[in-house]
């Protein structure tokens, strides 16, 4: 199957290919804080579906995996934040061969809170209710809900309202996302559950955390697989948005940790 061309700017010409992807909401300007530190690397800024400046996909997170797997290098550094994070640990299970090493931030395998079942047990996340205003109000003031999203990511930071400011400035220097898109983000955001496929993932696995953020809590870290190939980091001080409100100790982190596993 063949998809529109997303929109990716790659920066730098040289060193291992690294592929970010952002949060709902939002689009690739938001890294834009990440260029120079990542100067050594290739690194290709995507606006997902229907945000930024890509064209929408149809279809569910089976649909934007592929067209994500189909236009970017092979055997990269996938970095993803947030619904980011989700896609690109989809991308990590179905084209492991795309996927060289995978960086989650403030990521979830499953953002809705679960009650417990015969398969599974209790998971925390954001309540039904909290994804369900965000629903109804796109159909309503669509500048204004991106905007409260903006401001809820940074809840919890030293710096909210520099936090705010910055993300809103970077962001809104670009098309405001469609509503097919957010309206997708937002289904995948409260339907995709990746729990029971995580043990597939083989490659390294860096997984990056904000202790005060506000929609992937911290106990989400104690349900998480362990193996030798997995790390985690838990930021103290950061919310949903630690390469934003902490950006020298994500790097701090992130750095020495890209280079143990540069080919």
């Amino acid at each position: 199957m063949s998809f529109p061309a997303l929109h990716i700017d790659t920066v730098g010409t040289q060193g291992p290919n690294v592929v970010l992807l952002h949060g709902w909401g939002v689009n690739n300007a938001v890294f834009s804080p990440l260029k120079n530190a990542l100067h050594q690397y290739r690194v290709h800024y995507v606006d997902l579906p229907g945000f930024g400046l890509s064209p929408n996909i149809d279809g569910d997170i089976n649909q934007w995996v592929q067209a994500l797997a189909q236009q970017l290098p092979k055997n990269a550094i996938w970095i993803g934040w947030s619904l980011g994070g989700l896609l690109a640990t989809k991308v990590a299970v179905d084209f492991p061969d795309s996927v060289s090493t995978l960086v989650t931030l403030a990521s979830s395998p499953c953002f809705m809170a679960r009650d417990a079942n015969d398969a599974l047990p209790a998971w925390p996340g954001i309540l039904p209710a909290v994804l369900a205003q965000f629903s109804t109000q796109l159909n309503r003031d669509l500048p204004r809900t991106v905007e409260r999203f903006l401001a809820i990511q940074a809840m919890g930071s030293d710096n909210a309202k520099a936090d705010i400011s910055q993300i809103k400035q970077l962001v809104l220097s670009k098309p405001m996302p469609s509503r097919q898109a957010l309206a997708q983000g937002l289904t995948m955001l409260g339907e995709v559950d990746l729990r029971q496929q995580l043990n597939q993932i083989t490659q390294p696995w860096l997984r990056m955390w904000g202790k005060l953020d506000g929609l992937v809590p911290r106990r989400v870290i104690q349900q998480m697989p362990q193996a030798e190939n997995i790390s985690d980091i838990l930021l103290s001080k950061a919310s949903h948005a630690p390469f934003i409100s902490h950006s020298d100790e994500f790097l701090h982190n992130l750095l020495p940790w890209l280079t143990k596993y540069q080919q």
